[in-house]
């Protein structure tokens, strides 16, 4: 396609991006050092590349971390987003922009699934610096007649995940039981409800948002709720295992505030952009215990990327 990928991190030198080189990319992507709220360091950056199309990706993406950093949170995602807007803007570049919204702007949805219209209710510092940088990407669009939207992303599961995400978690701690390295895995609160979907088909969501003829802010999610027992169930099950027999429930204390329910009706981006998420919950699940057990045999951990 002749398409040439460029990305930023605050620290080119001292990373070894051992994601890139997992799925056999690394010798394709030019790395250059930005800082995202650095508006010179971003403008110049612009003017060196002058890209077609900008995936405004970085954040202090934890929400557990969110409440232990507030601050950089929120400084990191909402002035990374004004500043790449506003370089946009003085470079007078004719690009496309795309930000990672987070469904956890909505904070607890209850029984009524969150679409493009439900108000931001956000329940974390997290959350709330998203709902920020959301709608700051609304007013550039609006005011200043940029191509810029938000893909409202529900969560998104590959095996790239580092250990502190509970999905990350679940996985490795079933592996670990199943090789005899462990014996039980302790979690928090297993009630919760999300909405987990295939991080390869949310990229080529937000794909299909750049090639659409407008832009818009679009819920991205697979439509189907379950709980983290569910969840877990599966995963343990793909292991072999019941999950009942080694996970220990409430071990952790709660978050000051976690929503119980964030549920997500991804209707209109089927209707605008004919995308559909094709793997559900039980697909990730099975998807993520594959990889796992791939790569402690030592092969690829890459399992089915579509």
């Amino acid at each position: 396609m002749g398409v040439r990928v460029h990305g930023g991190s605050r620290d080119v030198a001292g990373r070894a991006f051992p994601a890139l080189a997992r799925v056999g990319c690394l010798d394709q992507v030019t790395l250059h050092t930005i800082d995202p709220t650095n508006a010179a360091v971003v403008a110049d950056a612009l003017e060196t590349i002058r890209p077609s199309w900008i995936f405004n990706l970085a954040a202090q993406s934890s929400v557990h971390r969110s409440f232990e950093r507030p601050g950089e949170t929120v400084d990191g995602i909402v002035r990374g987003a004004v500043t790449v807007l506003e370089a946009i803007q003085r470079t007078r570049l004719d690009c496309r922009f795309l930000n990672a919204s987070s469904s956890e702007c909505f904070g607890d949805t209850g029984d009524m699934p969150a679409n493009e219209e439900t108000t931001f209710r956000p329940c974390s510092p997290y959350g709330v610096a998203k709902a920020a940088a959301h709608w700051t990407v609304a007013h550039h669009r609006q005011t200043y007649g940029l191509f810029a939207c938000s893909g409202i992303l529900f969560n998104h599961e590959s095996p790239l995940r580092p250990d502190h995400y509970v999905t990350a978690k679940v996985v490795r701690g079933a592996a670990d039981i199943a090789a005899g390295l462990a014996e039980t895995l302790c979690l928090g609160d297993i009630d919760i409800q999300r909405d987990w979907g295939w991080a390869p088909q949310y990229v080529a969501a937000m794909v299909a948002m750049m090639n659409a003829d407008t832009p818009q802010d679009l819920v991205i999610a697979t439509g189907r709720l379950v709980s983290l027992q569910t969840f877990v169930a599966m995963v343990f099950e793909a292991f072999g295992l019941d999950w009942r027999r080694h996970v220990i429930a409430g071990a952790y204390p709660r978050r000051p505030y976690d929503p119980k329910i964030i549920a997500a009706n991804p209707a209109m981006a089927q209707v605008r952009l004919g995308w559909q998420a094709k793997v559900d919950v039980a697909g990730v699940a099975a998807r993520l215990a594959a990889a796992e057990q791939r790569r402690r045999a030592g092969h690829d951990c890459w399992v089915d990327m579509a």
